[in-house]
């Protein structure tokens, strides 16, 4: 039977589902030691700063590894590096677990990010072998959205474990779920029938890495989800809560209410953008437009305000940014779009570098403008004020301005790329367009 055929079916759909759930999985191991801030203050007589170097190790580690487990994955399959990545939160978990010492702790964190980094990629990766390309748009949105709903795993269930169980029960809880994924992977996800076929001799790192970077439309996704999704990881791993209390005036329990905001927006938008991708794929780099233009204009709104910016507009604020979050998906249908299939992968890995790239020196900049300010003012002089954030905060801006520079300059190279295969097509086809099979929806010439 032909491999088309096994498109969309419903083995396609047990794949999927089991292949997410281990992202369900991964995305609850990667917010859980967030949730466990005073925990583990008690248990490694840890100050403010040491505890921050955990998220920060977080991070690293995941965007580190992004464009190595992209070209992983390309050699190796989705199926062996979403089971490679369970095996490693297990022993993560297992290890944090059972840490007394912050470098204890620290190697637990670091090989907690190595497995998470390796799960999202290749379950993305998964979706060119088992369905139909007009379906990708959407499962890719529902596979973000599903995602987030890790998050609720490790503020909800988790934090009841680590308050009824402690420490450690609570974090061996933890490394059995991720058994379960390990066991899920295993058992029910495969890397598809298009994989069945023989297969081409490897391809050197470099010239994977080589390939998918020139290809414009990879560095159109790069710089897509650069600019679209860095202002949600500024305003959720680091400054939104101290901007909210210390900045705004708003109450700790009010703050936490408008975080919330995000998973909300992030499972409401999801679906839709990926509909509105799949419909209208000729306009999918205006959409992302659209809502950077929304975050930067709600931005500009709530630093000019004069004053503590009213809740109501803080809270369209949150709703435009978590926006964000899904539109950085767009970047990932770049990708799939403009790329042969022997390097979506590594593609989609330096796709996924963009906003943690991004957020990573936007965090930096941020704070390091914040004590600059303090410094200027003189000894005793609070840190968090409002007019110290608005300045600090401006920064955004201009990480905006690149990367909206980065998408226009690289959506003409694409688009001109995209002619110049039209036109020799027609040359060599008597005048019929044609254009490879993974160029199936690209960015419009007039869009």
């Amino acid at each position: 039977m032909h491999a088309s055929t096994h498109l969309d079916s419903a083995r396609s759909w047990l794949v999927w589902g089991a292949s997410v759930g281990a992202y369900l999985i991964a995305v609850t191991q990667r917010t859980s030691f967030g949730v466990a801030g005073l925990e583990a203050t008690e248990r490694f007589s840890a100050t403010a700063s040491i505890l921050a170097t955990f998220s920060v190790v977080q991070l690293v580690v995941y965007a580190g590894l992004q464009i190595p487990v992209g070209i992983l994955v390309d050699r190796w399959g989705p199926r062996r590096m979403i089971a490679g990545g369970a095996v490693l939160m297990i022993i993560g978990q297992l290890l944090l677990a059972m840490a007394g010492s912050v470098s204890a702790g620290l190697v637990g964190r670091f090989f907690v990010g190595a497995g998470d980094a390796m799960t999202f990629v290749s379950v993305i990766r998964l979706l060119p072998n088992w369905f139909s390309g007009y379906r990708i748009p959407m499962l890719t949105q529902v596979t973000g959205m599903v995602g987030q709903l890790g998050q609720l795993l490790s503020l909800i269930p988790f934090v009841a474990l680590l308050h009824l169980w402690s420490w450690t029960p609570a974090f061996l809880s933890l490394a059995a779920l991720s058994v379960l994924a390990l066991v899920m992977t295993l058992v029910l996800v495969s890397d598809g029938p298009k994989n069945d076929k023989p297969k081409a001799a490897p391809h050197k790192v470099k010239v994977l890495l080589s390939q998918a970077w020139k290809e414009p439309g990879t560095r159109l996704g790069f710089w897509t989800h650069f600019t679209t999704q860095f202002t949600v990881n500024v305003f959720l791993l680091t400054w939104g809560y101290p901007f909210l209390v210390s900045g705004q005036g708003v109450s700790p329990t009010m703050a936490s209410g408008l975080l919330s905001i995000f998973v909300v927006v992030a499972i409401v938008c999801g679906p839709i953008l990926g509909a509105s991708v799949a419909r209208y794929p000729n306009q999918r780099s205006n959409i992302a437009f659209g809502i950077i233009g929304a975050i930067a204009a709600t931005w500009l709104i709530v630093i000019l305000w004069p004053g503590q910016t009213p809740v109501w507009m803080l809270t369209i604020l949150i709703v435009c940014m978590a926006v964000g979050g899904p539109a950085s998906m767009i970047g990932f249908d770049f990708v799939r779009t403009f790329n042969p299939p022997h390097v979506i992968g590594t593609a989609t890995g330096i796709v996924n570098v963009g906003g943690f790239l991004a957020a990573l020196v936007s965090v930096y900049v941020i704070g390091w403008l914040m004590d600059m300010q303090q410094q200027m003012a003189g000894q005793g002089t609070e840190l968090y004020t409002l007019d110290a954030f608005r300045i600090a905060l401006s920064f955004q801006f201009l990480v905006m301005l690149i990367g909206v520079t980065g998408m226009i300059i690289t959506r003409s190279k694409a688009r001109k790329k995209k002619a110049a295969l039209a036109q020799e097509s027609r040359d060599t086809q008597g005048g019929e367009s044609a254009q490879p099979d993974h160029m199936d929806a690209i960015e419009d010439d007039n869009a």
